[in-house]
């Protein structure tokens, strides 16, 4: 079942046309990627279903409601959570600091109080990044770039996301870094969390995904499972990078 459908989404920047009707599925618990070179119209298309782009036409549904241009906030109270490209991290905080603001969201459930839940959420964060467990009281601008894309991929769990946005999460980093983030993600994914992946890390990407979409210029060059186009070597060399 389809818990994030994108049709014929258009997006533009001033006179330039930068996702041109693109057609997009992501099925409820599931990893689901978009692969491409700069300027693709990757990072469009995740901030446009996050709020913070808008688009011209076309319609994004989520959870069966109309999402597309929306403002960030009410996407976000949906259970939709982005880590951004360049992580953001706020400086002058702490590591558990800038985790707990991307708990500002939560709002009690099932009878259970707003800290407990944040609580449970820590606990959760750290298991998944015990390094950042470790250096909760440090300073988060001190962290090196591996251990700053854990923060922002915890922060944004925090939030108790039904669907997690991860725009370039191995920008940056060294190979082995990159190795770790990877099956960390395949590890949320294993605890019920739907994935939408934006990424220029072919290789990586195609061996988690369960489905992904090649951008070419604003348009859908093709489209598989990470296991089919893994195979497509041509593929894989001519539009994904090599491993």
């Amino acid at each position: 079942m389809a818990l994030l459908e994108i049709k014929d989404l258009v997006v533009d920047y001033g006179i330039i046309r930068a996702i041109k009707g693109i057609n997009m599925s992501v099925n409820e618990g599931s990893i689901v990627a978009v692969l491409g070179a700069n300027g693709a119209g990757k990072t469009t298309t995740i901030k446009t279903i996050s709020g913070a782009v808008k688009a011209k036409s076309g319609s994004i549904t989520y959870d069966g409601d109309d999402i597309m241009n929306k403002e960030s906030y009410k996407i976000t109270s949906k259970g939709i959570m982005q880590s951004p490209e360049g992580r953001l991290i706020l400086n002058g905080l702490t590591v558990e600091e800038n985790l707990r603001v991307g708990a500002y969201s939560l709002k009690s459930e099932k009878g259970k109080r707003v800290q407990t839940m944040i609580r449970e959420s820590l606990e959760e964060v750290y298991g998944y990044f015990p390094i950042l467990k470790e250096r909760k009281k440090q300073q988060a601008s001190t962290l090196s770039g591996g251990e700053q894309q854990m923060l922002a991929i915890g922060r944004a769990l925090m939030g108790r996301p039904k669907l997690l946005l991860l725009d370039e999460p191995s920008l940056g980093l060294a190979p082995m870094i990159v190795k770790n983030i990877f099956e960390i993600i395949g590890e949320i994914k294993k605890s019920g969390r739907t994935i939408f992946l934006v990424e220029q890390n072919a290789y990586q990407t195609l061996k988690i995904a369960d489905y992904v979409y090649v951008l070419e210029l604003g348009m859908i060059k093709t489209e598989g499972t990470g296991k089919e186009l893994l195979a497509d070597e041509s593929l894989v060399n001519a539009y994904l990078g090599s491993k």
